[in-house]
């Protein structure tokens, strides 16, 4: 037998041996899944209660995007003020972007404002960016210099917002960007360095992560983004959960912490992907998300973050009909403000958070 072998590959080539082998060698890599945290229904009730009652939260865009404001080098960049800096925008070098960390002084800043004025409106939770797909912290880390002490403003926004939250009542909660445009990861596998610095960037998310879960009292939320980068996988998603959770076992996470998002809805499916609610974005769905928690975030006009010449805002009663359709539905509504470099949420935002609570 093992001389009819032989003669086999002489007469096939050893090309086919290669082929079986290529074909097959990905399948005996591939590592299991790590397993799901396991949680009973009743728990999972029990931890989900407040947010399911909540309906309504501020989503919060601020950072060195700010103070930009859709504008680089006097010409006004196109789409959503806080992506300027991608390859599909302006496509502004890191280096001359960063310079944007010496002009961030936001001496209007009052946290005790920003949370009275969701509270009037009715809002039960803020969920506000610590580290957007920039890079850019607005908090106090050890890990990187690239942060909101870096600036002339010198002061922890998380700390100040996340106190004031404390006193008043309010639930609070951090956006967090895995992808970051420093990181050659960021371009995916088109960049000639891709996954030189990976092993970098999983270090600084899990620091990054203690750092905003475990540096400023009880935090309720942790909102991902940025998952869809090739080099973030469900794996590592889940490791992620799983650790989080273990530190912290009432906190809810949304599912771009992995790769569960199913196309613009946010659907996706809790049994084989990790995260507590689906992300619809900018959009309701028709007949909600049956079967499991979500939550459609909104703009009130046209960017997420502050951009000086985008006037494009909903009326006040287009933003109570989406409130109440969400509501209806099963869903949660996450109403953005994006304030100005100053840090004054802009008056069009306010006076319509202003009719949402009078309504």
């Amino acid at each position: 037998m093992l001389r009819l072998h032989f003669r086999f590959l002489r007469i096939t080539g050893w090309g086919l041996v290669f082929s079986f082998l290529n074909a097959a060698l990905p399948c005996m890599a591939a590592e299991p899944l790590p397993p799901l945290p396991q949680e009973s229904k009743e728990q999972k009730d029990a931890r989900m209660q407040w947010w399911r009652e909540a309906r309504f939260g501020m989503f919060i865009h601020w950072g060195l995007f700010s103070v930009a404001g859709g504008v680089w080098n006097g010409q006004e960049i196109p789409g959503f003020a806080e992506w300027m800096m991608s390859e599909e925008n302006a496509k502004i070098p890191v280096s001359e972007y960063r310079e944007l960390v010496h002009q961030f002084n936001p001496v209007q800043f009052d946290a005790k404002e920003w949370v009275r004025t969701a509270k009037d409106a009715g809002v039960k939770y803020i969920v506000l960016t610590s580290k957007h797909h920039d890079g850019f912290c607005l908090f106090d880390s050890k890990y990187t210099d690239y942060d909101v002490m870096s600036t002339p403003f010198q002061r922890d926004i998380l700390k100040e917002l996340s106190d004031e939250c404390h006193k008043q009542g309010m639930r609070i909660g951090w956006y967090y960007s895995q992808l970051d445009w420093s990181f050659p990861e960021a371009q995916g596998k088109r960049s000639p360095d891709y996954g030189a610095r990976l092993p970098e960037l999983i270090d600084l998310i899990n620091n990054h992560t203690r750092e905003i879960t475990g540096n400023y009292g009880r935090i309720d939320v942790l909102w991902f983004d940025g998952e869809w980068m090739d080099a973030w996988t469900e794996s590592d998603g889940r490791r992620l959960y799983q650790r989080l959770r273990q530190d912290h076992p009432d906190l809810i996470i949304n599912n771009r912490i992995g790769k569960g998002r199913q196309a613009k809805p946010g659907e996706h499916d809790t049994r084989e992907y990790v995260g507590d609610f689906g992300t619809p974005e900018q959009e309701i769905p028709a007949t909600g998300m049956p079967g499991y928690d979500w939550e459609t975030c909104m703009t009130m006009n046209d960017s997420w973050g502050f951009k000086k010449n985008d006037h494009n805002w909903k009326p006040a009663e287009v933003l109570i009909r989406q409130l109440v359709d969400t509501a209806s539905k099963g869903g949660n509504y996450l109403l953005n403000v994006g304030p100005t470099p100053e840090g004054i949420i802009p008056p069009p935002s306010v006076e319509r958070l202003e009719a949402i609570g009078k309504w």
